[in-house]
């Protein structure tokens, strides 16, 4: 607790500033604040549920000096605009995002047990095993690592405060390599090759979407041209099988789904159809586990790509965004301007949100969030009737809440 109070302080006096994020969005108008209380609620009442607070902090295996000396080093970044900062910021004081492993033990508890097991393995109070508490907290280190390996910069040589953003860079590697590398040392305690296996290949989808091209100076993923071509549907990977990334680049779905699919859905739909596999259901059921985690994980990245458009919003945002590669889809004459401001590094951020709101692109993303929540609670449908998937339930429809 002194650890975790320390690290509180300390990001707390680190001033905000707003640098681009690929996974948070900073909301500011009454509807929204009305939403985030919401979802707040809802997971509240979900962490009650499984007796267990899920936040960032509260990781049994993280409560070490390791975070107090992050917490340090935090402080000699200010003043740089290290994106490192902002994105700890977030992690820690944010309560916008449902924590993806309070999502796992949830997931785990609704789905109960598939035979009797031994006392030594469970956990009486929370009515799940031990195992399936270790990989929630597995499925949020090894989400929170990649987050904050995303906030190092390709940094020049002329760059002002050189040494501070290599520094930076530096930390974020460490900092997001330690996470990752307790994550499967964790992993390989459950002494489970199934799960083992499995969760493997979430590291190696997130790898990948990193390599899809294009990409700006920065690393930052860029859309691809539009092609004409039809619907793609893209496929429910239950298993190790690679996805295939050629074929949907360039459709709007498609391509939105699969790098977000890659860039960290795979994981939590990963994570909770392994839940259910130590639990020994059948695979018939695990899968279910899948689809839910896959639905809930890309409804909610909707979710905050319609926030990013939606009233007082400003600031810079993501370009593979579902509305941007909607509007990009309908107009693709529109491509070759934001490209060509991307190369002049002179992205107008104000004007790409006011030409997309003047299109079907933000209605279209709606659209896509609706039928991912609705496919959600469609699938939750097929767990047995307890109050973890009532909580469930509620976490997805919060979702809901802001779209008309």
């Amino acid at each position: 607790m002194i650890i975790h109070q320390f690290l509180i302080t300390n990001l707390k006096t680190i001033p905000f500033r707003r640098t681009y994020s690929p996974v948070f969005s900073n909301v500011h108008s009454v509807s929204q604040i009305r939403q985030r209380c919401v979802s707040n609620t809802a997971v509240n009442e979900a962490e009650k549920i499984v007796g267990y607070p899920t936040s960032f902090l509260s990781l049994r295996w993280l409560l070490n000096d390791e975070v107090a000396n992050i917490a340090l080093h935090l402080r000699k970044l200010i003043g740089t605009n290290h994106p490192l900062l902002s994105t700890a910021r977030e992690l820690i004081l944010s309560k916008q995002t449902p924590r993806w492993g309070l999502i796992v033990l949830l997931v785990s508890k609704a789905g109960g047990l598939n035979r009797e097991f031994s006392k030594m393995d469970c956990d009486v109070t929370a009515g799940i095993l031990h195992s399936q508490r270790v990989l929630s907290e597995i499925t949020e280190m090894i989400r929170t690592s990649n987050i904050i390996h995303k906030s190092i910069l390709n940094v020049s040589s002329k760059d002002e405060n050189l040494d501070d953003l290599n520094f930076g860079n530096k930390l974020s590697l460490l900092t997001g390599d330690y996470l990752l590398s307790t994550s499967f040392k964790e992993l390989a305690g459950l002494k489970c090759h199934e799960v083992n296996d499995l969760i493997s290949t979430c590291l190696r989808d997130l790898v990948e979407a990193e390599f899809i091209e294009p990409r700006d100076e920065q690393s930052r993923p860029l859309p691809n041209k539009p092609s004409s071509c039809g619907d793609i549907i893209i496929p429910n990977h239950f298993e190790e099988d690679v996805l295939k990334v050629s074929d949907a680049l360039g459709n709007a779905k498609a391509e939105w789904t699969l790098r977000h699919l890659l860039d960290g859905a795979s994981l939590l739909a990963k994570c909770c159809q392994g839940t259910l596999m130590l639990a020994e259901h059948p695979e018939s059921f695990q899968r279910i586990g899948y689809l839910l985690g896959r639905n809930m994980a890309l409804a909610w990245q909707a979710h905050n790509d319609i926030l990013t458009f939606k009233h007082n919003e400003t600031g810079p945002f993501s370009l593979i965004c579902a509305p941007v590669l909607f509007h990009l889809q309908q107009y693709p004459t529109y491509y070759e301007e934001i490209m060509e401001e991307v190369q002049n590094d002179s992205v107008d951020y104000e004007k790409i949100r006011d030409v997309v709101r003047s299109g079907t692109g933000l209605q279209k993303t709606m659209d896509l969030q609706q039928e991912l929540t609705q496919n959600a609670l469609d699938v939750l449908e097929e767990f047995p009737v307890t109050d973890a998937r009532l909580a469930l339930k509620n976490i997805i429809n919060s979702m809901r809440i802001c779209l008309p």
